[in-house]
């Protein structure tokens, strides 16, 4: 389902957009992904609603069949990227799971703030943008998903995500058709 309305507390949140993520290929542009979700950035800061920058940090979890190699990563590995200009008004959260949810404040955060409408950017669509918005449809937030500010390392796991799941749990729309809706 398209955009049908913004609420009048709507939040940005912008899902794993750091330095050592980015630096891995997707099946589009990490660029495009970047200047889509700096543009919301700026527009929701514009209208003083809430912008949620996400990062993670590597933890050790429970078993599963992808094996990850243990490996030594940056000291920048984990920082946001600059394009994202955070301003003291963001609300960080540092997740160690695949959702932005778990195990923070997440939800604390946009309650105390009447937020009732999530928009989603980021990387990667089948993981940490689709384990927050599946969080977030289950917390009762209306979820809006900008598919062209978001990218998989798997054109065919993005474009399932965007049309068989995602629809079932959100609205979805353009960066330009989220930013109409800000401006009006």
């Amino acid at each position: 389902m398209p955009l049908t309305q913004l609420d009048p507390i709507a939040a940005l949140i912008v899902i794993d957009l750091q330095k050592g993520i980015v630096a891995i290929p997707g099946a589009h542009p990490m660029e495009k992904i970047i200047d889509h979700s700096a543009q919301l950035a700026r527009a929701f800061r514009l209208r003083n609603l809430p912008v949620v920058l996400v990062n993670v940090t590597p933890t050790t979890s429970g078993r599963t069949d992808a094996v990850c190699p243990k490996m030594s990563l940056p000291p920048d590995w984990a920082d946001l990227v600059p394009e994202l200009d955070i301003k003291p008004t963001d609300h960080l959260v540092t997740k160690q799971r695949p959702g932005a949810f778990a195990g923070t404040d997440l939800d604390d955060y946009l309650r105390s703030r009447n937020v009732t409408q999530v928009f989603i950017t980021g990387v990667a669509t089948t993981v940490g943008v689709e384990s927050t918005a599946r969080s977030a449809y289950d917390h009762g937030y209306n979820v809006v998903l900008v598919t062209d500010a978001m990218t998989d390392r798997s054109a065919e796991n993005h474009r399932h995500a965007i049309e068989a799941i995602f629809p079932r749990i959100a609205e979805l729309c353009t960066t330009a058709e989220a930013l109409q809706a800000l401006a009006s």
